[in-house]
């Protein structure tokens, strides 16, 4: 199994995740700053990775960031800052986020729990619950794990998607010298509606 350490994180620790997620946001596209976590919840001090996915509420409600790692030796408030800034970044979606759009946007923060490499994904990936991550030494991928349930994709297309967003082969994921790991983690996301903050159950 993986390294991470055991814990669970509570709703108010999850609501906090996002709104420090949202913060760095805000900091990174208004003035160019990296936040900073400040006194972090006891939660926050543990290492692990942390992924944050953002959308816009407009219209169709398409991607404008995803980053993070699934494998980290930081801590978790870290992670999250530095998860957020990458995904309002260019360097995620091909365009920086900018000040006028900061109003209509949503924020999920999947905070990595456990992850491991497998040989059959088939056979242990469940979809709204794993995230899939590939490494075939020179490029690397993964995938948000709520994105195949909103897609509507089986446990294959999921697999098909994250080989060819590592620039690999739609079966690329099959081949015995590609690392394919399944990552678990809680995700918590703010609602479309504006309301409280979501814990994402599967």
């Amino acid at each position: 199994m993986s390294e991470v350490q055991a814990f669970q994180l509570s709703y108010d620790d999850g609501a906090r995740a996002v709104e420090l997620a949202r913060e760095s946001v805000l900091s990174y596209v208004r003035h160019g700053q990296r936040e900073q976590p400040g006194s972090m919840r006891d939660s926050f001090y543990n290492r692990t990775g942390a992924l944050v996915r953002i959308k816009s509420t407009r219209g169709m409600g398409r991607l404008r960031g995803c980053a993070g790692a699934y494998r980290s030796t930081e801590q978790l408030g870290h992670a999250i800052v530095d998860a957020a800034i990458e995904a309002a970044s260019s360097s995620s979606c091909g365009s920086e986020i900018e000040v006028p759009e900061l109003a209509s946007l949503s924020i999920s923060v999947c905070i990595i729990l456990d992850y491991e490499p497998v040989g059959d994904p088939l056979e242990t990936l469940q979809l709204g619950r794993h995230g899939v991550a590939i490494d075939a030494g020179q490029t690397q991928a993964w995938m948000y794990p709520t994105l195949p349930v909103e897609m509507g994709w089986s446990p294959e297309e999921l697999l098909t998607h994250t080989a060819r967003k590592a620039g690999l082969a739609p079966d690329g994921w099959a081949d015995p010298n590609v690392e394919v790991t399944l990552f678990d983690g809680q995700v918590f996301r703010e609602r479309l509606d504006g309301g409280a903050v979501e814990e994402v159950s599967v």
